[in-house]
């Protein structure tokens, strides 16, 4: 079978002929062409009279379900045709294939499924990847499967085609690839810049734009905007405010297929329209009539953060070589005009291209799809980017709890069955759970539910939502039962009859183990298991709640918001995690008492399910416990004597001085490391106050040793020997240095200056006034003596006459009295 002859010129038609030569010789290519040159549905026809493709399929791969649908419709025509027959696809819920079937269109996720299912993929000739350089992660799980495939079988055909890639990157990873180019065809395109105000919504200001259009040119308009939400709001802007000649659509991933079909079909004589989508419209899928695009530039990703183990979706400006394909939809027919809602300086700043989802999402799927074929090392496989460690390793935590993984990373049965579900892990395990309660379909629905945005209405509570869902009759909430059945099926389950809202907490806690949440004390504040707070709307019924488990989170770590949730009850955790909860008893310090008590407390993660307190038993270890709590409150809680601290002072001090190995014996030191000094002598004491000096004493001879301390003794004295027969303290926890307070006429007639340490270091001296208040300090003792001690005597004597005050102090004998009275 071959291509009919009778088409319209395409740019691909120029290297067609290259291309089969290089599959026929090598097996491996890799094809870049611009949007409009006609790769998506030129190539695989091409490829049907190809001798290698013998009987076999040629499997095409679809970043979306509308594009698989959409090209294998095409291709169909071309060979006039109806789907299902040469030409079919297969995508979530739907299949149009027959035994007749020789190209596949399938969405990437249906591929990874089948080449995990059977790694030769016996029956097919060629794989070809289509539109890759969106780099989902299912692209590129497939492509990297596909090389180790390539192992098997020499036979398999690669094909990597894109519109705009790093051909030549790709290449080096394919051995044996060689990268052919095709031109597009595109017509001259006119670019319009209309800056945004920066203060003002997006929505108004697109509105805004689309009837500047509508007014300014002909034909139908394609607009792009983030998400659907957006989407709707500008839906809202202009109604009642376009011709009525004029159909204003929206286009997005997760809306009916009728709708999405009325959408991309061609509009009837003498209509125009305007089509509202997200990035889904931008490679892959021709909406025929455009010639003029509104680009809001900004588009919707999903960011996973390991840090939180969770996807939040965020709405980022598009990168430039997702801005060029934007704009040349308005170029594929006839001459266009694009209007880009930004001004012209910033095009050159935008990023230039989008990263590899591979390096930005949860990589839970995958890391459980390739266990399930014993790889466990992503280096193991030919990714072209490799999985960050951290997000693996995330995946590979979240998927122990989920049962799916055993401690050494192997996969379990359960894991196992998990694998063989095409839904998200998480779900699976609940789907999978649920048939121990004979309720699947509420379990099945709840995750359908789940992976269909806006389905059951937007109420955060998820029971409101399933109740809701259940009498709604719309095509959506149609659809997302008939995957509830279809999953319900695959985890071999009759789907049974009823639903029960009051379950959805019970089988929504089996997927979501590390969100279970407690409140945390304010009315609509939770923490949840992983140690993360959140918080929703304190007027929300949820907010009363003792337990929910949440399902979507949004914004920053430190201020979370509870998108949707559901509730949850004591006994129900209790039967799910029991084999999870840990009973611990912990010790803690009272501060009121000043003692330690015990906390027997049973634990979930990081919620506390129930605590009692009590006294202390002989077997705990409470001394390690008050050491602890002795370090945190501070060392100079304990009852001191005033020996010991001078004792302290000077080991301190020689510690900073000499160093070892005088120990530093400062608050500051004697606080690290909780304190553990003291926990051989404080025994089995519980309380602070049971602490006594003579167990500071014990643990400081520890510290200091008797012959630290006779050394001590010598080189730093606790006293000095005054002239007057005094013995007056040393003071070495003053910031200045050892210093000696005292009186003048204690040290009359000393005419050299006090020392210590074998007279290495000199003591600052203070002398004090009558009053014990200082009048002066010196290094230099003798000096004071000869030099400013008369002028300090002669303005003290008249103050204190009883005191003795003689010109020359070096002569004067020492004293520690006064003049007797009438002298």
């Amino acid at each position: 079978m071959r291509m009919p002859s009778a088409l319209p010129h395409l740019p691909i038609d120029d290297v067609l002929p290259l291309l089969r030569e290089c599959l026929s010789n090598s097996g491996r290519a890799v094809l870049v062409a611009p949007p409009g040159a006609g790769k998506t549905t030129r190539v695989p026809l091409a490829l049907l009279g190809e001798a290698w493709r013998a009987d076999s399929r040629v499997i095409v791969l679809e970043p979306r379900r509308l594009a698989a649908r959409g090209a294998a419709r095409q291709m169909a025509q071309l060979l006039g045709e109806t789907v299902g027959e040469t030409v079919g696809y297969r995508v979530r819920l739907e299949s149009r294939v027959s035994a007749r079937t020789r190209i596949e269109v399938v969405t990437e996720g249906v591929f990874t499924r089948m080449i995990l299912d059977d790694p030769e993929l016996p029956g097919v000739a060629a794989v070809l990847f289509d539109e890759f350089h969106e780099r989902s992660l299912d692209a590129d799980l497939g492509l990297a499967l596909a090389l180790d495939t390539l192992a098997l079988r020499d036979d398999l055909r690669v094909l990597v085609m894109s519109a705009t890639l790093d051909g030549a990157r790709i290449a080096e990873r394919i051995d044996g690839a060689q990268v052919i180019e095709a031109t597009g065809r595109t017509f001259p395109i006119e670019t319009r810049y209309l800056p945004p105000e920066p203060q003002k919504p997006i929505e108004p200001q697109v509105a805004r734009a689309v009837l500047q259009a509508l007014e300014e040119e002909w034909g139908s308009i394609l607009v792009f905007l983030p998400g659907q939400a957006e989407i709707s709001r500008v839906y809202d802007a202009l109604r009642g405010r376009v011709a009525d000649d004029t159909d204003v659509l929206a286009l997005f991933g997760r809306m009916a297929t009728a709708d999405q079909d009325a959408a991309i079909r061609s509009s009837p004589a003498g209509r125009r329209k305007v089509v509202l989508a997200t990035s889904i419209a931008e490679t892959s899928l021709t909406i025929p009539d455009i010639r003029v695009v509104v680009d809001s530039g900004l588009a919707r990703r999903p960011l996973f953060d390991p840090a939180t183990g969770l996807t939040r979706l965020v709405t980022r400006k598009v990168s430039r070589a997702s801005a060029e394909q934007r704009r040349g939809r308005a170029g594929r027919t006839e001459p266009g005009v694009c209007y880009r809602l930004w001004p012209e300086g910033q095009t050159a700043g935008l990023q230039p291209f989008d990263p590899p989802e591979i390096l930005q999402a949860d990589l839970t799927g995958i890391v459980l799809q390739l266990a399930s074929i014993g790889v466990r090392d992503p280096n193991a496989l030919s990714f072209l980017d490799l999985p960050p460690a951290s997000a693996w390793q995330e995946a590979e935590a979240l998927l122990a709890a989920l049962d799916a993984l055993d401690s050494a990373s192997q996969i379990t049965a359960r894991g196992r069955e998990m694998a063989r579900l095409p839904m998200h892990p998480r779900l699976a395990h609940m789907v999978l759970g649920a048939r121990e309660d004979n309720d699947v379909r509420t379990a099945a629905t709840l995750g359908a539910l789940l992976t269909e945005p806006g389905a059951g209405g937007n109420d955060v509570d998820i029971g409101v939502r399933l109740e809701v869902l259940a009498r709604d009759n719309s095509p959506r909430a149609k659809s997302t039962r008939q995957l509830a059945e279809q999953w319900c099926r695959l985890a071999g389950a009759v789907p049974g009859s009823g639903l029960d809202p009051g379950a959805a907490g019970y089988h929504l806690a089996r997927a979501y183990p590390d969100r279970v949440a407690q409140s945390a004390g304010a009315k609509g504040r939770f923490r949840l298991a992983n140690g993360r707070a959140a918080s929703l709307e304190p007027t929300h019924a949820l907010a009363n709640e003792a337990f929910i488990v949440v399902t979507d989170l949004g914004g920053e770590a430190s201020r979370s918001r509870i998108h949707s949730a559901a509730r949850l009850n004591l006994e129900e955790i209790e039967t799910l995690f029991s084999h999870r909860i840990k009973q611990e008893r912990r010790l803690h310090f009272d501060k009121a008492a000043a003692a330690i008590r015990v906390r027997n407390v049973r634990t979930l993660g990081a919620l506390v399910l129930s605590e009692t307190t009590e006294a202390p038993k002989p077997e705990d270890q409470v001394g390690q416990a008050l050491a602890a709590a002795i370090a945190e409150i501070g060392i100079q809680r304990l009852p001191w004597s005033r020996n010991q601290f001078a004792l302290r002072d000077r080991a301190s001090f020689l510690a900073r001085e000499l160093g070892a190995p005088w120990p530093d014996l400062s608050d500051a030191a004697l606080a690290d490391n909780g304190a553990d000094w003291i926990v051989a002598h404080i025994g089995t004491s519980s309380k602070l106050s049971d602490i006594t000096a003579d167990m500071l004493e014990s643990a400081l001879f520890e510290l200091l040793p008797w012959a630290l301390r006779q050394q001590l003794d010598t080189m730093l004295p606790s006293h000095f020997d005054a002239p007057s027969g005094s013995r007056l303290p040393i003071d070495y926890a003053n910031e200045n240095g050892p210093t000696l307070q005292a009186r003048p006429q204690e040290l009359f007639g000393l005419d050299h200056h006090p020392t210590i340490a074998d007279g290495r270091i000199g003591l600052l001296v203070v002398l004090l006034s009558p009053a014990q208040r200082p009048i002066q300090s010196t290094r230099d003792l003798p000096g004071f003596w000869r030099g400013s001690w008369r002028e300090v005597a002669r303005e003290l004597k008249g103050r204190y006459p009883r005191h003795s005050w003689p010109d020359d102090p070096l002569s004067a004998e020492a004293t520690s009295r006064a003049k007797p009275r009438g002298r």
